[in-house]
């Protein structure tokens, strides 16, 4: 049987400014009918994103597989303009529901999107040499707050982020997180639009 970890960790991380935005493709939410897991992915139908800030634009649809809730989101129309969604904190940029990855580690909430996110984060903080190649103006990992980043936190953090892939392969209201509720911590918008000439 082969010892080797199922997401091996890489010594060296190379940031080139990856935008917390591409991970809002697919984001696991709390289902505000029966509080397993929903989705919140873009309607079917849209041509894909030609970049992944507008992926903060497009039509959304929640569904929950475990009890058939839908609902739909549209971006609010501001003029000629569509008003974009913020992402960050631990609730979802589009309906504001709490996210289904959310656990308590070191003392705070370790939180994500979804499973490509929570790799994302894991090569990240596992990582012993952090270069960064670009801006940190937008960029996800110069963001993260100091205790992610932390090197006395790495073993907590990624043992936090082990315990979310597993919640991601879960559904049912009882595999919901006790940490998987509002808060409220949502960012502050910053304005940002999208001009398209009218809507989706």
């Amino acid at each position: 049987m082969s010892s080797e970890p199922a997401h091996p960790v890489p010594v060296r991380h190379r940031d080139h400014g990856m935008w917390l935005a591409r991970f809002t493709a697919q984001v696991l939410v709390v289902c505000p009918r029966c509080g397993g897991r929903a989705l919140v992915a873009p309607l079917p139908g849209l041509a894909e994103a030609p970049y992944f800030s507008a992926l903060l634009f497009q039509p959304r649809r929640l569904t929950c597989a475990g009890c058939g809730a839908v609902a739909d989101w549209t971006a609010e129309q501001r003029g000629a303009g569509l008003v974009g969604a913020v992402p960050g904190g631990t609730e979802d940029p589009f309906f504001r529901r709490p996210l289904w990855l959310q656990a308590r580690c070191a003392g705070r909430i370790l939180w994500a999107y979804n499973g490509k996110h929570v790799d994302a984060l894991a090569a990240f903080v596992g990582a012993r040499l952090r270069e960064r190649n670009a801006s940190p103006t937008m960029g996800m990992f110069a963001r993260l707050p100091a205790w992610m980043k932390s090197a006395k936190h790495r073993d907590e953090v990624l043992a936090g982020l082990a315990a979310l892939r597993t919640l991601a392969r879960r559904s049912a209201p009882a595999d919901r997180s006790d940490a998987a509720h509002e808060r409220g911590d949502r960012p502050r918008h910053h304005g940002s639009m999208l001009f398209r000439g009218g809507p989706y």
